[in-house]
């Protein structure tokens, strides 16, 4: 096994938020926010046949993450939780993954709403989201259940 992986940013993903407060905690709860991937040109061909998905996974790197803590409070409560149970960025590899609907591909970009990551962020991959292999029955929340009022929203939404 590798000690060190090296990954390279594919684009740079542009929103309207430029720092963590405001952000919504989850995108889907902010309507009327849109934001851009811009994929850089030498991949730009790997966006061939993806505007017929609704939504897509962004994943990108907390590039302003200064820190890792293996524990750590997420926002829905005051109580401390390991950081794999949790989306924090203060992760070991600041790796950040998103759920977002894809509004339509333009010219080397996806414009997409269901924000929640800040501007400039470094964008590492996007994968289709595939309601046939991602979406789960019997799901278990974890700590989180307690959270969720009739299972499908928080009882409270709170921003960054």
């Amino acid at each position: 096994m590798k000690d060190t992986i090296t990954i390279k940013p594919i684009g740079v993903i542009r929103t309207p938020y430029e720092e963590a407060k405001g952000v919504p905690i989850q995108g889907r709860f902010k309507e009327g926010v849109t934001g851009r991937a811009e994929v850089f040109p030498e991949y730009r061909s790997g966006l061939k046949d993806l505007d017929g998905f609704s939504h897509v996974i962004l994943i990108y790197h907390f590039d302003r993450a200064r820190e890792e803590k293996l524990v750590g409070k997420p926002f829905l409560e005051d109580a401390e939780h390991g950081i794999f149970a949790i989306r924090s960025p203060l992760r070991p590899n600041h790796l950040g993954i998103s759920v977002v609907k894809l509004e339509s591909v333009e010219e080397g970009a996806l414009v997409f709403s269901e924000v929640d990551i800040l501007d400039e962020t470094p964008l590492v991959d996007i994968k289709p989201y595939v309601s046939y292999f991602d979406a789960r029955e019997n799901v278990h929340n974890g700590w989180v259940d307690k959270h969720l009022g009739d299972g499908s929203t928080p009882d409270r939404v709170i921003l960054r």
